[in-house]
């Protein structure tokens, strides 16, 4: 019997619909929202089939379809598209069974986060203080580092998220839940300068309270930001595999180490689930695992 409520609409009004939706209602990112529609049409293109004639055997082919090519992070994020879009059509009642009730997810391997020490992370912050862009990417390194902001909270700041009084940094992470997160005297020292001395000489007569600017005074994009850092990583001679999110996982590593508290760690980093934070503690294990092996008299046989 199909999984059907009454007459259907056009897949591509119900997948309008539900663009709307994920993008006014729950507010999510452009780039999640782009992610979950290409993932709906790949589906739908497999299926071949309007979505109130698909059954749970259709989603489960599907996965096994997928599983073949693709590592199951991969597969997960294409069930949790489908998942959602299904749960929305039975939550407007296009739909009397979602048939994704009972899907689960693939298992996958826990990869432990890059990070870097703290001595690449100084190598890395240490930077020659010659042009406005100078002191833009110092002032942006010295934010992250001492915040663990992800770089689309961090280049989507206004000026005004600053707080000079309260030394704390206001920024909107996933579902644009807002968050308030303490930021270091260094990293306020270097903003200040930022923002009151050279940043006007990047905005190029145009009227934007964009706190990070590019050449053309317009929002720094992402691959601007991680061609920076390569070039930085680079001229600073460390080797190691650095993008953006190698500063927020260094951030959260160096203050597990250093004894702080988990549950204000996932405060700082926005994490829903304290599981989600707990990865650091076993890469902060690791760490100190290494430092015994080097350091210890007897620690090799």
């Amino acid at each position: 019997m199909y999984n059907y409520y009454g007459d259907s609409m056009d897949y591509n009004n119900q997948l309008a619909n539900y663009m709307d939706y994920i993008k006014i209602e729950r507010q999510l990112s452009n780039n999640t929202c782009d992610g979950y529609k290409r993932d709906l049409i790949d589906f739908f293109s497999y299926v071949k089939k309007e979505y109130i004639y698909i059954d749970k055997d259709d989603i489960i082919n599907y996965i096994q379809y997928l599983a073949k090519n693709n590592n199951p992070r991969t597969v997960n994020r294409h069930i949790v598209s489908i998942k959602n879009y299904f749960k929305f059509m039975q939550k407007i009642n296009k739909i009397k069974i979602n048939p994704c009730e009972d899907i689960t997810g693939l298992k996958t391997p826990k990869n432990i986060p890059h990070v870097l020490s703290e001595d690449d992370i100084n190598k890395l912050l240490d930077i020659k203080l010659n042009t406005a862009y100078d002191y833009r990417n110092k002032a942006m390194l010295e934010l992250m580092y001492s915040s663990g902001l992800r770089v689309s909270e961090l280049l989507t700041l206004q000026v005004n998220d600053i707080d000079f009084d309260l030394n704390i940094v206001r920024c909107f992470g996933k579902g644009r839940k807002e968050r308030i997160v303490p930021l270091s005297d260094m990293a306020l020292t270097y903003l200040y300068d930022y923002i009151y001395v050279y940043r006007n000489t990047l905005i190029k007569q145009k009227s934007n309270n964009i706190l990070f600017l590019n050449s053309r005074g317009n929002k720094l994009s992402r691959q601007g930001f991680f061609k920076m850092l390569k070039l930085l990583a680079l001229e600073k001679g460390i080797k190691k595999d650095i993008s953006p999110h190698t500063i927020r996982h260094s951030f959260a590593t160096h203050l597990i180490n250093n004894g702080a508290d988990l549950r204000s760690v996932q405060t700082m980093l926005g994490h829903e689930n304290i599981q989600t934070t707990q990865i650091y503690t076993h890469v902060s294990n690791n760490y100190i695992k290494e430092n015994y092996e080097t350091s210890h008299p007897r620690s090799k046989k």
